[in-house]
């Protein structure tokens, strides 16, 4: 449960710019070699504060928190939602779903049979199963799932990002594009990964991700200011993100691609070049 008389506690876990992001930004960026994760947090914590009962960041130090949260979106765009990570995702869940009835993984009798299922015994259950059998050997030998189609959809509210992740919606979408494409609804996969603005809990309502930031006044009085009043890039970020992404096989590629595009919209150029 939240402190609400102090609710920089909940901010420190929890919030635009909590530990845990300050600690898995920096980390995955650097051992995937994506440079843009060198966020200097160390000047973050040194200029935070807490002011009427929120953490607040020194105004010194607006181009470092604008800088960690750019990292933190790239960090989803080419690490977490990177296409061939989402492929093999993709993949295994097929996998799950083929040799669900076969396998029947989620019935345990004793905590031992859940602890027994580690990444090994689940990989060889699912590459001996007849009906994921062909699957994890496409995996195995590096067959993904190709992506024919990228769009970048920001929603200013959850609720249009919502409607575009709604199991139906997607569904009758790949029905659509596999109908036009002339290949089976199998063969389609609409992935939307969302990466959603990240509210910062404060004693009194405000914006998401508007972070407080305070200044000093003339009598060095600290006096707070909201970030979105002295940064403009924050007005992007506090949009929700979502990734339109239609997968299929390397030989329906090029078929899957000309549906998607007629249907979503042109994909834009700069996805293209990075295909």
């Amino acid at each position: 449960m939240r402190d609400k008389k102090r609710p920089y506690l909940d901010q420190i876990i929890s919030s635009s710019v909590d530990i845990d992001k300050m600690d898995f930004i920096v980390r995955d960026s650097f051992h995937t070699g994506a440079g843009y994760g060198s966020v200097d947090v160390h000047r973050l914590l040194y200029t935070m504060d807490v002011i009427n009962g929120n953490l607040s960041v020194d105004g010194r130090a607006v181009a470092t928190l604008e800088s960690f949260l750019l990292a933190r979106l790239e960090s989803f765009r080419t690490i977490y939602f990177h296409r061939a990570s989402r492929a093999v995702q993709i993949m295994i869940v097929q996998a799950l779903e083929a040799a669900r009835d076969e396998l029947d993984l989620l019935s345990f009798d004793e905590p031992d049979d859940y602890l027994r299922l580690d990444d090994y015994k689940v990989w060889t259950d699912l590459r001996e199963c007849r009906k994921s059998r062909r699957i994890m050997q496409d995996l195995e030998a590096r067959r993904l799932l190709k992506c024919a189609y990228e769009k970048t959809v920001y929603a200013p509210d959850e609720l249009v990002s919502n409607v575009i992740t709604k199991d139906t919606v997607r569904l009758n979408i790949q029905n659509e594009i596999a109908n036009k494409a002339k290949v089976s609804p199998e063969e389609v996969v609409i992935d939307v990964p969302t990466l959603p603005s990240v509210p910062y809990h404060n004693a009194v309502e405000i914006q998401p991700l508007d972070i407080p930031v305070f200044k000093r006044g003339p009598s060095g009085k600290k006096e707070i200011v909201q970030l979105s009043e002295v940064s403009r890039i924050i007005g992007v970020l506090r949009e929700f993100m979502n990734l339109v992404r239609v997968y299929t096989r390397e030989q329906y590629r090029s078929r899957v691609e000309s549906a998607a595009r007629h249907i979503l919209g042109e994909t834009p150029a700069e996805v293209k070049v990075s295909y």
